[in-house]
């Protein structure tokens, strides 16, 4: 069923996504208020466009969703490849999407810190040494992140125990 929705809803958005399907819709808004004079602009003349746009719509929502989740999901996994396989690159990195938004931010906020002290010290020709501190720095930062994880779920189980 999975297999079956991914490769329909693959072909529908390549399709949907062209401008051929653009221009179709384009011309099917024309010819619809083009017969609005020969309906009289009636309730029904105006159901039939409300009611189309809205069901495709609808439909595209699931449709575009899909294909986008797996766009993102394949992106990620080439990223998390790419991390691995560059000697040197810290693989600490790679499940960060799997981060609170707090542990985010604050990876945010200790990140742009390094990018200040960095452009400083290019400026000044020292660079080599801060690519080591700033390794450091993002380790310390993802071992202080799982073990707020951990810590987390110790409550959770203990709360769950208690009750």
């Amino acid at each position: 069923m999975n297999a079956a929705f991914r490769q329909f809803a693959t072909c529908a958005s390549a399709v949907v996504g062209s401008s051929w399907t653009f221009i179709v819709a384009t011309l099917l808004v024309i010819v619809w208020a083009a017969t609005g004079p020969w309906f009289h602009y009636s309730d029904t003349w105006q159901l039939l466009i409300n009611t189309s746009t809205t069901v495709v719509t609808f439909l595209m929502v699931f449709l575009i969703q899909n294909t986008q989740n797996r766009d993102a999901k394949a992106m990620q996994l080439k990223l998390d490849e790419l991390l691995r396989a560059v000697k040197g690159a810290r693989t600490g990195l790679v499940n960060l999407e799997m981060l609170s938004d707090e542990e985010l931010a604050g990876l945010q906020k200790q990140f742009e810190r390094l990018a200040k002290r960095e452009s400083s010290n290019i400026e000044l020709g020292e660079a080599p040494e801060l690519r080591k501190s700033t390794a450091d720095v993002v380790a310390v930062s993802l071992k202080h992140a799982a073990v707020h994880r951990k810590k987390k779920r110790e409550t959770k189980t203990h709360s769950r125990n208690r009750h």
